[in-house]
């Protein structure tokens, strides 16, 4: 269930088609479910064959969506999205029934392809089947065996002339009218032999239809298998899933299936064994392999205390786990929605192919039609050679390979993400990623590893001691990472914390209380000044510390400066990596952070950030991202903290670092699974291979079209070169599309 921004419940509903079979048939689907009353969205994807709809349930129902798919020609049922294996077995049966329609249509196809150019190649035929000799008889088993093919693929017919009655012709409509006139033509041509006239018997063009049909079939098949490889990566996930499940129920072991698994089981796991639920380990140590979720390839230690995921590995120790999340809630299952909904979302560069495809057809017709007037009476052709030439034309019109070029480039890419820990919300996301010029990073937790260490204390009007028990005192109700370390510091030193009464936090700057009636103060330069407390004669100090990338935390007692705390977060290994591989790719890079500018511009030249913004409060992230959107950069912001969550979702791409908080991944369009900041580089290469294929596959899909629309039309043999016949337009039709899938499977074998 879905909030609309009117405050209307809105469903969010996938549905599996049939009969779809081109960009046309999917666009013809949309504007038949959008026409309904409460459809706020609906998307097609034609390369998994499923249609997704966003409506208000007060306004609408499955049911009428349903109805009308079925009225525009087509079928829909709703998908159960829990129940991956059952689209998975719908995916392998369709693509069965075409191997069974190309085999049965190849069967009738080569003996009557035999019969009609034997004659021709001076191939052997018994007398009874001769041309010369038995025309009537040579003419009646071509149409014997060409009318078993037609009915193995009525399907074209059936679609394609509902869909021309409804004036939304499609690929089917093209296959449909050019071996419709040509099986008329022919059909006329056996009957004026049976009448008698033997000249009709070389006008007889049923070979052009069955090979046609058998052609076409088994171009359908060969991209529903190539489609099927385009999405293997969500097939991988899904396998993932584990049926079964051993719990321990009054004191005996039991294998009960994963459904019946309830938050009060206690899972044991065995060595070797796939987890089937997230949950808490209560007992026994073991290493995890996570590799099919995070894309780390070295397995994780964990113990009592530790949380494990479905679909991972227990290694060689037995595990007892409490279930804590089940079924869809499992991260695998989130991770699976995510992918799907990234290869469901249409990214803006497939609109133009939906405006082309809109009216490719129709154009397609028209062209044939006036092909075959410019030859029968412009040329003088014959009948059957200016409807030869426009069966051609209609035949090798291919509006799937633009339909293709988008869908199967994103499936693949997001895919070949997922694998490697990294989550695209949207195919629109892969898009805008392509496109960031940049890249904003959080300091703490992000280009650092959010581990904040006290490195020393300088007492000024205080012992260490002193100063370290109070202040941890004070810092253990902050919740800071800084706090934390000053607080984790004195439990070291098994100091015990002391009470604090009229406690206070200021975002950004500090805390403050009172601990035996004397006030006490905590944090930064900022507070100090805010707090009246001079700082003055800690400055050299505070310098110092400061162009090490240290932070410096003020104490102050009683309205004067008693201490000084040096807490350093260590940067992680991979960050200045990072940064250089960004700016080899063109990018800026900026960093946010609430120190000083000293320790700011410090850690920016260790890690070669271009732009710095010091002192900057949680509140004021958003106002940076802001201000450089409004500049005209398109900018992308990497964090990993509540504090980020408002600046990842003003940026134009928001990514969460893997060991970031639920909130942080909620507001992020990229979430990656593991802290390596590597994994950033990663998916800007990603998007970017992945937006070159699509606009490589849209360039093909043009330049094809373009290029043998007219070579059908005859523009060679105007000028004396070849005809394309109704045959190898065919081929060449059915190729067209493969090859755009081809090449979108390139992505998952490329390296970055």
């Amino acid at each position: 269930m879905l909030l609309s921004e009117k405050g209307e419940d809105m469903m969010r509903e996938t549905f599996m088609l049939e009969g779809m079979h081109c960009t046309s048939c999917a666009l013809a689907i949309e504007q038949a479910v959008k026409q309904l009353p409460g459809v706020k969205e609906a998307v097609v994807n034609v390369t998994t064959e499923k249609l997704s709809v966003t409506y208000s349930a007060a306004r609408l129902t499955s049911a009428e969506i349903i109805q009308a798919v079925r009225e525009a020609g087509y079928k829909a049922e709703l998908l159960d999205e829990t129940d991956m294996r059952g689209q998975m077995d719908h995916l392998e049966g369709q693509a069965h029934q075409t191997w069974y329609r190309f085999v049965w249509s190849a069967f009738f196809s080569l003996p009557l392809v035999y019969l009609s150019m034997g004659p021709m190649l001076g191939l052997w035929l018994p007398d009874v089947l001769s041309p010369r000799l038995h025309a009537i008889s040579y003419g009646l088993v071509q149409l014997l065996l060409t009318l078993p093919v037609l009915f193995l693929n009525r399907q074209y017919y059936e679609n394609g002339f509902k869909a021309l009655i409804k004036k939304r012709p499609n690929m089917d409509s093209l296959v449909a009218l050019a071996t419709s006139f040509a099986f008329s033509y022919s059909a006329y041509s056996f009957f004026k032999l049976v009448a008698g006239v033997g000249s009709f018997v070389h006008q007889l063009y049923f070979e052009s239809v069955v090979v046609i049909l058998t052609l076409i079939t088994l171009g359908s098949y060969l991209e529903s298998r190539t489609k099927g490889r385009a999405s293997q990566a969500i097939q991988k996930l899904m396998s993932l899933k584990v049926n079964d499940v051993r719990v321990i129920r009054q004191g005996e072991l039991q294998l009960i299936p994963l459904e019946q698994v309830t938050n009060e089981d206690i899972c044991f796991i065995q060595p070797g064994e796939r987890v089937a639920i997230d949950g808490l380990i209560l007992d026994g140590q073991s290493a995890v392999d996570e590799s099919m979720l995070t894309g780390e390839s070295l397995p994780v230690d964990k113990q009592a205390g530790d949380h494990v995921f479905a679909g991972t590995i227990n290694g060689q120790g037995a595990l007892k786990v409490q279930p804590s999340r089940l079924g869809q809630d499992t991260l695998l299952a989130q991770i699976i929605q995510l992918v799907e909904r990234a290869q469901q979302t249409k990214a803006p560069i497939a609109a133009i192919a939906d405006r082309v495809s809109g009216v490719f057809v129709p154009i397609v017709l028209v062209l044939a039609f006036l092909t075959f007037l410019f030859w029968l009476f412009v040329m003088r052709e014959s009948l059957d050679f200016a409807l030869t030439v426009a069966t051609a034309v209609l035949i090798i019109a291919c509006p799937c390979a633009l339909g293709l070029a988008t869908p199967t480039a994103i499936m693949v890419g997001s895919g070949r993400a997922a694998e490697q820990g990294i989550l695209f919300k949207g195919g629109d996301i892969l898009e805008k990623t392509y496109q960031v010029q940049t890249i904003v990073f959080d300091k703490t937790g992000t280009l650092t590893e959010g581990q904040a260490q006290l490195q020393h204390i300088v007492p000024l009007a205080a012992s260490e001691k002193q100063a370290l028990q109070e202040v941890a005192s004070l810092e253990q109700y902050s919740q800071h990472p800084l706090g934390e370390a000053i607080v984790k510091a004195a439990h070291d030193q098994d100091y015990d914390l002391l009470t604090v009464t009229d406690f206070q936090s200021f975002v950004g700057l500090g805390v403050t209380g009172a601990i035996d009636q004397h006030r006490l103060a905590v944090g930064n330069d900022q507070l100090m000044l805010q707090q009246g407390i001079a700082i003055s004669a800690a400055r050299a100090y505070a310098e110092q510390a400061a162009l090490k990338g240290q932070t410096v935390i003020y104490y102050a007692k009683d309205n004067q400066l008693r201490a000084l705390f040096i807490i350093a977060d260590r940067i992680k290994a991979d960050s200045r990596a990072t940064v250089k591989a960004l700016q080899d790719l063109g990018l800026q890079t900026v960093m946010l952070t609430g120190d000083n500018a000293l320790t700011a511009q410090a850690i920016a030249s260790e890690v070669g950030i271009d732009q710095v913004f010091s002192q900057v409060l949680p509140a004021q992230k958003v106002q940076v991202i802001a201000d450089l959107k409004a500049s005209g950069q398109l900018v992308a912001m990497v964090g990993d903290g509540i504090n980020d969550a408002p600046a990842l979702t003003l940026a134009d791409v928001g990514i969460s670092i893997g060991s970031g908080t639920d909130i942080a991944i909620e507001a992020a369009d990229i979430i990656l699974m593991t802290s390596s900041l590597l994994d950033v580089v990663d998916c800007l290469e990603l998007s970017r291979q992945t937006i070159r294929v699509v606009k490589q596959n849209l360039f093909w899909a043009f330049s094809y079209n373009s290029l043998m629309i007219p070579v059908a039309m005859g523009i060679l043999h105007v000028f004396g070169g070849p005809l394309l016949s109704p045959m190898l337009a065919g081929f060449a039709m059915s190729l067209s599309s493969i090859s755009v899938v081809l090449n979108a499977l390139r992505l998952k074998h490329k390296k970055w």
